[in-house]
């Protein structure tokens, strides 16, 4: 059998490290580096194209190198030939189980460019792996079985391919031979694909006709299908454009990850280049806070460089002493990014809980962290149609489209200009579990509009003259568990002693304030937001407030707690069991539930997540409402 192009070159490589390993290895090095994943529905052949790509280009495995790089005298391992099926079989082990669960990354390299490919699973309750190996990539293999077609799958792994920036999509049309590389096949396929790429958005792709079994167009033309006249898959991977190269004419970012300072002397900033260029001299300015400089040296442990470009690891150190930790963005001065709190975006949801509209997340952007907070959906999309669908909510593997706003100012550009600055995750505060992916549009325009008004008279000045510390005493319990006839109590107790209080109770908040909200886990999340700034605006009234809710949600209480000054928030759970509250049902609630008759209540079918480390645990079990009041101003008023 003729040997391919690949093969021939591979064996060239061969012949390079027999003769000279350090000409080889000084080749390898400055190969570019392009970052691809497969992906595509069940069963489509993914696995199998990596193994095919492995063993019919000959491509040399990073461990091999780095064999070869610690000992320049092991060469007799070059010209090994690997058996196919037993390397699809190490590559596809979670056939055992039928699925692909996990991305699983190579990393291999042809003469011309080094790679790593991530095989991404092809089930939908998998899509957050998809996302996950699709964030950092340059290119997408988009397989399709030529039996099947378009799948829905197909449709959802090429929109959130698109989605995430990916500029280089390759529809593969693989099992041809089982087909009989049927060309009307091939152009149906493509021609229906096409249809829907015209409906994403999705302007140009590269469609390849193959069989990742049989080796037909992977690493040379496929004498089985004459009638295509593109390159082989290999051939494509190795010439396309990659990102780094696009982002480099882009205006300079460098999102700071850590101040370097090892002695008084160096002060270097140090990150690495999202976009741009940079030289020693170029002005600069420091964002979100706006000063600017100049750059002194750009330093890298093999030495100062003259300069520096998108995708380099350096450290810059500045003409002048200014302000800038990480966090920071170091950007060109004549073409900064934009600082906002308040944004719209794109999210890719991929927690098995659905988004609670309200809750508030971490987010991380780059090097910067915040707290947001999820507004409802503007819409959900479906990815068979591209309809935007009304939605309350997100569940797993959901595209929707949402404002979020942020506790702080950020740094960033939309995706489509900057992934770094563009894209974020979402983090549970709570299990530290990424929730979401997300990519930010734009700044809503009331985020430059709205400015915090400061004021003469300060909080401390109003409490002074209530002679008193404000405080929160937030009730927390099961209905029935004594929450209102307690707070209600401490009030009057309170009140005889010419305190300050006002009582903020769940049922009549709801009356008012929150009559629009239901019982959904949405509508209790953002109950208790609202709640919660009524409380920080009161506790800087220097009043006393006391709350009485349910507040079933870990997460929500946390997050008043995080809107007061320390220690003015203490959380009172007022535990009672299950069965006691129950047998109380002073408003027959839980005769209600039990019977059906009214959905989402809390300890029937909607959860109560007891507090884990309250300041105040009142047990109704072994304590009279009185002796449980004056326990609780005991502990604020000493």
């Amino acid at each position: 059998m003729m040997a391919s192009a690949a093969q021939e070159s591979a064996y060239q490589v061969d012949a390079l490290i027999a003769q000279d390993i350090n000409a080889y290895l000084e080749r390898h090095q400055h190969k570019s580096l392009l970052r691809f994943i497969t992906c595509g529905s069940v069963d489509d052949g993914k696995s199998t194209l990596i193994g095919r790509l492995l063993y019919d280009s000959k491509m040399i495995f990073e461990d091999q190198l780095a064999a070869l790089e610690s000992d320049s005298k092991k060469v007799g391992t070059q010209g090994q030939e690997i058996d196919f099926a037993l390397l699809v079989d190490g590559l596809a082990a979670e056939r055992e189980q039928g699925i692909t669960i996990d991305v699983a990354y190579r990393f291999f390299a042809t003469e011309k460019r080094k790679f790593i490919v991530a095989d991404t699973p092809g089930h939908e309750q998998y899509t957050r792996n998809m996302v996950t190996g699709a964030s950092t990539a340059d290119l997408a293999v988009i397989l399709v079985d030529a039996r099947k077609g378009v799948l829905t799958q197909t449709r959802r792994h090429s929109y959130l391919a698109h989605l995430i920036g990916i500029r280089n999509l390759v529809l593969a049309v693989n099992k041809m031979d089982l087909i009989g590389y049927d060309q009307a096949v091939f152009d149906e396929i493509v021609a229906d694909y096409r249809t829907f790429a015209d409906s994403i958005g999705l302007g140009s792709f590269t469609a390849l006709p193959i069989s990742g079994f049989r080796g037909d167009n992977i690493t040379a033309p496929s004498p089985n299908m004459p009638w295509y006249t593109g390159p082989s898959l290999v051939t494509h991977l190795e010439t396309v454009e990659i990102n780094a190269e696009a982002d480099q004419a882009k205006p300079f970012r460098l999102p700071v990850q850590w101040v370097n300072r090892p002695n008084l002397d160096f002060r270097g900033f140090a990150g690495l280049v999202s976009s741009g260029t940079i030289k020693p001299g170029d002005p600069v300015r420091i964002l979100p806070s706006g000063k600017t400089s100049t750059v002194a040296r750009i330093v890298t442990l093999d030495g100062d460089l003259d300069e520096a470009v998108a995708g380099r690891s350096i450290t810059l150190t500045l003409a002048d002493e200014v302000d800038c930790s990480r966090g920071d963005v170091i950007a060109a001065a004549g073409a900064p990014p934009q600082v906002a709190d308040q944004f719209e975006a794109t999210l890719v949801w991929m927690a098995e809980d659905e988004m609670l509209p309200g809750r508030s997340y971490w987010l991380k952007l780059g090097t910067q962290t915040a707290t947001a907070t999820i507004q409802a959906p503007k819409y959900q999309v479906n990815v068979n149609t591209m309809e935007q669908l009304a939605a309350k909510t997100l569940d797993l593997n959901a595209i929707g489209v949402a404002n979020l706003s942020t506790d702080k100012p950020l740094v960033f550009e939309p995706y489509a200009e900057n992934r770094t600055l563009g894209g974020f995750i979402l983090i549970d505060k709570l299990t530290n579990a990424t929730v979401a992916a997300g990519m930010l549009h734009f700044s809503l325009r009331r985020s430059q509009n709205i400015h915090w008004q400061p004021t003469d008279v300060s909080r401390d000045t109003l409490a002074a003259l209530k002679n008193q510390k404000p405080v929160v005493l937030w009730f927390t319990g099961l209905s029935g568990a004594g929450k209102s006839t307690i707070a209600n109590i401490v009030e009057k107790k309170l009140v005889r002693m010419n305190r300050h209080t006002f009582l903020l109770d769940g049922d009549n908040v709801r009356h008012g304030l929150n009559k629009d909200l239901g019982f959904t886990d949405a509508d209790r999340v953002e109950n208790i937001r609202r709640v919660g700034e009524v409380a920080k605006l009161m506790t800087d009234a220097g009043l006393i407030v006391i709350t009485a809710f349910i507040s079933p949600f870990r997460a929500e209480r946390e997050m008043v707690r995080q809107m007061m000054q320390p220690g003015e928030f203490i959380e009172v759970h007022i535990d009672t069991t299950l069965a006691e509250a129950e047998r109380r049902d002073v408003k027959g609630l839980y005769a209600k539930a039990r019977a059906g008759q009214l959905a989402n209540f809390t300890g029937i079918d909607s959860p109560y997540e007891p507090p884990e480390d309250p300041e105040i645990r009142i047990d109704t079990s072994g304590m009279t409402p009185d002796e449980a009041a004056e326990l609780i101003i005991k502990r604020i008023i000493p």
